[in-house]
């Protein structure tokens, strides 16, 4: 015979603790100050949304809602395009003296 279960007690939830990935998120910063559109010609705001190699932060990071994180992508695009914010970071400043990724210079000299 098959063992019954005893169905009187509920199961048991389990308690959340405070690991990773717990807590609230942060509200976003547009919502919060209550704007309705991402302003493209505000590039000191936008470079908060945009790393230092510039690549444009996902909504995880920056904490905005997904409505504005889109307005934010199409803002920075738009702020590129018209040289308020650059594509990409100075090579000179991020490299730190080490050679990047998939930089081969010094190894093309030398089969030369």
């Amino acid at each position: 015979m098959a063992k019954q279960r005893n169905r009187r007690t509920p199961p048991r939830r389990r308690d959340k603790k405070g690991g990773p990935g717990s807590g609230r998120r942060k509200p976003c910063p547009y919502c919060r100050d209550k704007i309705e559109q991402v302003d493209y010609k505000d590039a000191p705001g936008l470079r908060r949304f945009v790393s230092e190699r510039g690549k444009i932060r996902s909504r995880r990071i920056t904490g905005a809602c997904r409505r504005h994180q889109r307005q934010i992508a199409r803002a920075v695009k738009r702020a590129r395009e018209v040289a308020l914010l650059p594509y990409v970071a100075d090579i000179r400043e991020s490299r730190d003296g080490r050679e990047g990724r998939g930089d081969r210079g010094s190894r093309r000299d030398e089969e030369r």
